[in-house]
């Protein structure tokens, strides 16, 4: 533990000792995530990783970053913080692999009005168990306290990552066909976006977020709100290993009316069946609560669907075979078809 204290500083609302004691507590969340790559442990000026490209003809950089939103007021309100650094890390690592990348390692940004060094800990524990699942070493971090500026029980929190892929592997979108299928990975609910809206319908400042809810199988709001984000890297980098790829799209804000036109060519577009759909309880309420019209919901949240993938309906089976080896309950939700319309839901 560091000597350094400053007593001027302190008096401005920065606790310098309770930023080291944050790191301190970090380290061993930290360990877990520890993969060949890393050189260097917590505590240095820069994460360090060994790049090793062997095997690739011409390896791509992919990077990506994001935040959770404003689901981060749930995990507040109900002071409940090991679970949305799993959501920083998914949002992340989710969108690189889109590409075919495989996600190397994290970085996490944690802004908070008042350092309190379990919480933050606490914050890390659940970035490191994203990392965990989604094999990303952490390498590094920034924890800033921001007095004055932020509510001392305030926060945010956002990430980084760096994946890598061979370029000859990246995902062509310009494979794709008419007649390709169409494949749901399911969500675990609502993930990390279009929580603005969810608080409004909601009005979460002033509801028990505590009580059982039947619609939602006797757990309360707070809690389905909060579910972790479904990290999707190793199924889908098996699926990749085994089948011809098209197009992945990670659902996130925008739902299906912005994400899964970006994986689709033009002159092509997904015809979404409905009735195929798994959508969770909570979307029914959301819609239920705010009188949400249909277009609505499928334009703002994932509604059950956390990543969609296209791939040769010749090869459909053999892809459904692997994400359900892989852990995922994946089911065809529909198929390329000709046409302007990016996504047609019948």
């Amino acid at each position: 533990m560091s000597e350094s204290y400053s007593a001027s500083y302190a008096a401005a609302g920065v606790d310098i000792t309770a930023g080291y004691k944050a790191v301190e507590l970090m380290k061993q969340h930290v360990a877990r995530t520890m993969t060949a790559g890393m050189t260097e442990s917590i505590g240095g000026f820069g994460g360090l990783f060994e790049l090793d490209t062997a095997g690739m003809k011409r390896p791509c950089l992919v990077s990506g970053t994001d935040g959770v939103g404003t689901k981060i007021r749930i995990a507040q309100l109900l002071d409940k913080h090991d679970t949305i650094g799993i959501d920083c890390v998914a949002m992340c690592v989710n969108d690189v692999i889109c590409c075919g990348a495989k996600p190397l390692f994290f970085l996490d940004y944690i802004a908070c009005g008042r350092n309190v060094p379990e919480k933050i800990a606490s914050i890390v524990a659940g970035v490191a168990e994203g990392c965990v699942q989604a094999g990303a070493a952490l390498v590094g971090g920034e924890t800033a306290e921001h007095p004055g500026v932020m509510a001392a029980d305030d926060y945010d929190l956002a990430g980084f990552t760096v994946g890598v892929v061979d370029r000859e592997k990246v995902i062509d979108k310009n494979k794709m066909a008419a007649g390709d299928v169409v494949i749901a990975l399911p969500s675990t609910g609502v993930h990390s976006n279009g929580f603005s809206l969810v608080r409004r319908v909601f009005d979460v400042e002033r509801t028990d977020l505590r009580s059982p809810i039947e619609a939602l199988g006797g757990k309360g709001l707070g809690e389905t709100l909060l579910t972790p984000t479904r990290i999707y890297v190793r199924p889908v980098l098996a699926l990749l290993e085994q089948v011809e790829v098209h197009g992945i799209s990670h659902i996130t804000g925008g739902g299906f009316y912005e994400n899964i036109p970006r994986s689709i060519p033009d002159g092509l577009g997904a015809k979404v069946e409905k009735a195929a759909l798994r959508t969770p309880p909570i979307f029914d309420l959301i819609a239920a609560s705010g009188n949400i019209p249909e277009r609505d919901m499928y334009n703002t949240f994932n509604m059950g669907v956390g990543m969609s993938v296209a791939v040769p309906k010749e090869q459909a089976d053999r892809a459904l075979a692997v994400l359900r080896a892989g852990g995922e309950d994946a089911y065809i939700m529909g198929e390329i078809a000709d046409g302007e319309e990016k996504v047609v839901l019948c």
